[in-house]
């Protein structure tokens, strides 16, 4: 006789792209990843930091750009507060790490 299959719980997955370097070529000093990892943590319970650069590029303008990026996830419940923190950081992301625009993401995930 086969168990029934528990299903999982349903959280809200967010990504976040963190550039790597200023538009002007200069480096982003590491202690403001450090600081928005410690404030992910802090609102969260946890971060993870994906290995490896991501090459971003967009076009604009007819001229073709490029970042140097680093993705960070975290896990939450999805709840219309954690949106609205999510949406609120973003803002706060942009004037820290001086960026136009900051890729941020959701998802619906379940957790096995």
């Amino acid at each position: 006789m086969r168990r029934a299959r528990k299903r999982g719980r349903q959280q809200k997955e967010y990504a976040i792209l963190l550039p790597l370097k200023y538009n002007n070529g200069e480096p982003v000093p590491l202690e403001l990843i450090l600081q928005t990892r410690e404030e992910l943590v802090q609102r969260f319970g946890g971060a993870s930091f994906d290995p490896g650069v991501v090459e971003g590029y967009w076009v604009h303008a007819a001229r073709l750009y490029s970042d140097e990026l680093i993705r960070v996830r975290v896990s939450a419940k999805g709840t219309a507060d954690d949106d609205q923190f999510i949406q609120d950081y973003k803002e706060q992301l942009k004037i820290r790490f001086d960026q136009e625009e900051i890729y941020v993401t959701g998802c619906v995930v379940e957790r096995l």
